[in-house]
C-alpha cells in the first residue's frame, strides 16, 4: 500500500513537471497563458519593450523643423543632446516602447544598439549574417520580429543619455555605448552617449551597515567633490606644475578618492554635500553616476546629503535624491516630506553578527542653500525648527531600543554648512582654520539640541580649506561636542589659501571600547600619513585632546 502511494506520488509529480515545461514552451511560442501569469515567468518582462529609437534635430531658423514627435507613440528623453550650447540647434533622442501584450505582428523588438559611422556588419567580427537598421546620429539598431524576441534577456527595455568622455553607468543591467552619438558637438568633453538597459530592471536590496566581527567600523567622510558633466576644470590645484600643468578636475578627484577607498577600506561613506558642481553640470545625472560608481563597484554602502551647489545644475534636490535612492549600495533617503529640506534621515549601524540592536546612529540633515532673508541674515540658510523637532523626536523615540544594546550606543551627526558655533575662537582646535567659517547669520539652536540628545560629534563640509575639529564645552567646562570639518576633496571646487591639498576625513570606531578616533588623508604631500590623528570619544564620552 505504501509503495503504491509513493509510486503514485512520483507519477503525479512527473506529470506536473512535464505539464509545466510544456506550458512554458507553448507560452514562449504562442502566448497561451493569461498576461497576469505570463508576466511572472522568469524570462518575461512585465514592463516595456523598446521597438524603435530615433533622433530629431530642430533649428530656430526653420519654422518647419521640430524636435517633437507624436507623444502617443514616442517618448522623448528630455535632454538636449547639445546641452543647450547650440546657437540655433537642439536635438533629442526619442524612444518607442510598448508593453509586451501590446506588440503587434508588425512590431520589431530592439535587441541591440550600436553607434558607428558604418554598418556594424562591416566592422564587427561575427556580425556578417546580421541586419542592422540605420537611424540618425550614427545609431544602428538590430531588431527582430520573432514572436518570442521580447522574452529574451537581450531585449532592450530602456534607453538613457549620459554626457562626457568620462561618463560611467553604475546601474544594474545597463551598459553605456563606447562611441558617442555622431553630432556636431563642441568637443569630446560634453559628448552625448547612449546607455541601454537589457532585460528587466536590476533588483537590489538596501544594504544593512553592521559592525565588523572585531567590533570595529570605519566611516569615510567625503565632502565637496564638485564633480562636473565631463572632465571638469581644476581650481587652485597643487602643486601648480603637476602633470605639466594639465589637470582634469574630475579625473584627479576620483582617482584620489578611489585610492583611499582601496587603502582604507571603509565600511561606510558619508557624502557631505556639494557632490555636484552646479555651474559645470548641465547634466547632473552624469556627475552623480561618477561618484556612485566608485562605491558600487567596491560594494561599499554610502549615504549622501546635499550642499548649496548640488541643485544648481540640471536636477533639483528632490530629483537628485530620487535618482540616488535607486542606485545600488545607496542608503540615502529624502526623509519626511513634512520636514524642511531633502535628506533628513538616519542610518542605523547594527551590532555584529545577526543582532538587531543598533550600535551607532548617524543623523544626516539638510542645511539647505542660501539665506531666505538676505537683508537681516546674509550668507547661508540654517537648519529649520521643524528639522530640529524631527531630530529630537527621532532621537527620543530610539533611546529605549538603544539601551538594549550590550555595549555603549553612540550617536554622530553630519551636515554640510557649519553651525554658527564653528566660529567660536575660544574652543580647543585640532587642525587648520584657514578661512572664516561661512556659517549662517541666524542661529536656530541645533548645536544645543545635539548636546541635549547626547550626540558626540557633528562633522560638516562647505568651507573647503577648513579641516579642523573644534571642542565645544558645557557650562561646567566639560567636553560636550566635537565639531569637525571634512575638508574639501574635489579639484572642481576652490582650494588655494597657501597651498591647500585636497583631503578627506575618517572616523575609526571601536565599539568594544566605545572609542572614536579621527584623522585626515591628503591627495598630495604626506599622502600615507594619518594627519592630526586624535581620540575624540573614549568610553562613550567626549574627551579633550
Amino acid at each position: 500500500m505504501t509503495r503504491r502511494i509513493v509510486r503514485t506520488g512520483f507519477q503525479l509529480a512527473a506529470l506536473a513537471l512535464i505539464t509545466l515545461v510544456l506550458v512554458f514552451v507553448l507560452d514562449n511560442r504562442y502566448r497561451v497563458l493569461p498576461q497576469s501569469v505570463h508576466n511572472h515567468l522568469p524570462i518575461h518582462h512585465a514592463g516595456f519593450i523598446v521597438v524603435d529609437i530615433t533622433v530629431t534635430t530642430c533649428s530656430t531658423l526653420s519654422l518647419l523643423s521640430s524636435c517633437k514627435l507624436d507623444p502617443q507613440r514616442w517618448q522623448r528623453i528630455e535632454k538636449d543632446l547639445y546641452l543647450n550650447t547650440g546657437w540655433i540647434s537642439k536635438a533629442y533622442v526619442h524612444v518607442e516602447r510598448k508593453k509586451e501584450q501590446d506588440l503587434t505582428a508588425e512590431d520589431k523588438v530592439v535587441l541591440d544598439v550600436r553607434v558607428a559611422k558604418h554598418d556594424p556588419v562591416t566592422s564587427v567580427k561575427g556580425e556578417g549574417n546580421e541586419r542592422w537598421e540605420s537611424r540618425p546620429a550614427g545609431i544602428w539598431l538590430k531588431r527582430s520580429d520573432k514572436r518570442h524576441a521580447s522574452d529574451s534577456e537581450t531585449a532592450v527595455t530602456a534607453v538613457d543619455v549620459l554626457f562626457g568622455a568620462d561618463a560611467v553607468e553604475p546601474r544594474q543591467n545597463w551598459e553605456i555605448r563606447d562611441t558617442p552619438l555622431l553630432l556636431d558637438t563642441a568637443g569630446e568633453n560634453l559628448e552625448a552617449r547612449l546607455s541601454v538597459r537589457k532585460g528587466p530592471p536590476g533588483k537590489h536590496e538596501k544594504p544593512v551597515p553592521r559592525i565588523r566581527k572585531d567590533g570595529k567600523f570605519k566611516i569615510m567622510q567625503v565632502s565637496d567633490l564638485h564633480l562636473s558633466t565631463g572632465f571638469g576644470v581644476c581650481r587652485d590645484a597643487e602643486p601648480a606644475g603637476h602633470n605639466g600643468g594639465r589637470c582634469d578636475a574630475d579625473v584627479r578627484t576620483l582617482e584620489f578618492v578611489g585610492k583611499l577607498l582601496d587603502q582604507e577600506k571603509p565600511d561606510l561613506v558619508v557624502l557631505g554635500g556639494d557632490q555636484v558642481n552646479g555651474d559645470t553640470s548641465p547634466d547632473a545625472q552624469s556627475a552623480i553616476f561618477k561618484f556612485a560608481e566608485l562605491f558600487i563597484k567596491r560594494q561599499i554602502p554610502y549615504a549622501a546629503i546635499f550642499g548649496n551647489h548640488d541643485d544648481e545644475g540640471s536636477l533639483s534636490r528632490e530629483a537628485s535624491m530620487a535618482l540616488i535612492e535607486t542606485l545600488p549600495y545607496s542608503l540615502s533617503e529624502a526623509g519626511p516630506a513634512e520636514v524642511d529640506g531633502v535628506g533628513n534621515y538616519i542610518v542605523e549601524v547594527l551590532a555584529p553578527g545577526k543582532s538587531h540592536h543598533s550600535a551607532l546612529t548617524l543623523y544626516l540633515l539638510d542645511t539647505h542653500g542660501y539665506s531666505p532673508d538676505e537683508q537681516q541674515f546674509r550668507g547661508y540658510d540654517w537648519i529649520k525648527q521643524n528639522q530640529i523637532e524631527w531630530f529630537k523626536q527621532t532621537s527620543n523615540g530610539l533611546k529605549k531600543a538603544h539601551k538594549e544594546y550590550t555595549h555603549v550606543h553612540m550617536d554622530l551627526a553630519f551636515i554640510h554648512i557649519p553651525l554658527p558655533e564653528y566660529r567660536e575662537t575660544k574652543n580647543t582646535f585640532v587642525g587648520n582654520w584657514k578661512e572664516s567659517p561661512t556659517a549662517p547669520g541666524y542661529n536656530s539652536g541645533f548645536k544645543d539640541a545635539l548636546v541635549e540628545e547626547g550626540v558626540l560629534l557633528v562633522s560638516c563640509g562647505h568651507d573647503h580649506v577648513n579641516e579642523y575639529c573644534s571642542l565645544d564645552r558645557n557650562k561646567e567646562g566639560n567636553p560636550a561636542l566635537w565639531m569637525c570639518y571634512a575638508g574639501g576633496s574635489g579639484f572642481g571646487g576652490y582650494g588655494g589659501y597657501e597651498g591647500y591639498h585636497r583631503r578627506v576625513r575618517f572616523f575609526d570606531i571601536d565599539t568594544n571600547e566605545a572609542r572614536i578616533t579621527t584623522y585626515k588623508r591628503v591627495e598630495w604631500g604626506e599622502t600615507e600619513k594619518k594627519l592630526d590623528e586624535q581620540i575624540v570619544v573614549e568610553a562613550g564620552r567626549v574627551v579633550a585632546p
